[in-house]
């Protein structure tokens, strides 16, 4: 049985229209609440924990508690079913991976949550679309760079691609220029030093200057 496709169109309408995924690795427990509120004050609204990092159901499962009304929670680095399986049960509302397996995209569907795989190539994004996919994370962006993603949105007009690995305050327009209708961010919106040294006022204001940045777009 498929589960509810509409909450996988609403993730996908609030992904188009937040436009940046703030990715969460190796965030401490204990200052992941700090984190998380003070990216929602600078107008993130989709936050992923990413799943190789220590205790990540459960940050997901808190998050989803507290800050469900403020920001969508999902799950990255879902590598397979048994993560895809954890991180569903833990209350993720999408999920991210860097790689394409399509077990995980039916997996997703018949739980009714978003799944954007990970993708490089032309045809890893066609089989990506074809296996049900709403969106795509094209990746390693930093190394791909922003002219690659020109090139591949000739043929692949209408895919929606969030684009993740390489951007900063300087380039982000540029992405969306070149054809991307999203961006993935880790440690270039957020520092995991700030947070530790509680400077959460440091992380709302670069949230805010990257959320102002994509708000016209």
């Amino acid at each position: 049985m498929m589960g509810d496709a509409t909450s996988i169109n609403e993730m996908l309408e609030k992904l188009l229209e937040h436009k940046i995924v703030a990715i969460l690795r190796g965030i401490e427990d204990d200052t992941a609440d700090g984190a998380a509120e003070a990216l929602i004050e600078g107008g993130i609204r989709l936050m992923e924990v990413t799943m190789n990092t220590a205790g990540a159901t459960t940050i997901i499962e808190r998050w989803r508690t507290k800050y469900g009304n403020a920001a969508s929670i999902g799950a990255g680095t879902v590598l397979d079913v048994d993560y895809a399986k954890r991180a569903i049960d833990a209350g993720a509302q999408f999920l991210i991976s860097p790689n394409l397996d399509e077990e995980v995209i039916a997996y997703g569907q018949e739980r009714g949550v978003a799944v954007w795989p990970g993708v490089m190539t032309p045809t890893e994004i066609v089989r990506a679309l074809k296996a049900g996919a709403g969106a795509v994370k094209l990746f390693p962006m930093g190394t791909l760079g922003i002219g690659y993603l020109k090139e591949i949105r000739g043929p692949l007009d209408t895919v929606p691609i969030m684009a993740t690995g390489g951007v900063d305050l300087s380039n982000i327009r540029d992405y969306f220029a070149a054809g991307a209708d999203a961006v993935g961010m880790g440690g270039k919106l957020i520092s995991l030093d700030w947070v530790k040294e509680g400077k959460l006022d440091l992380v709302t204001e670069r949230a805010r200057h990257f959320t102002e940045a994509v708000r016209d777009l």
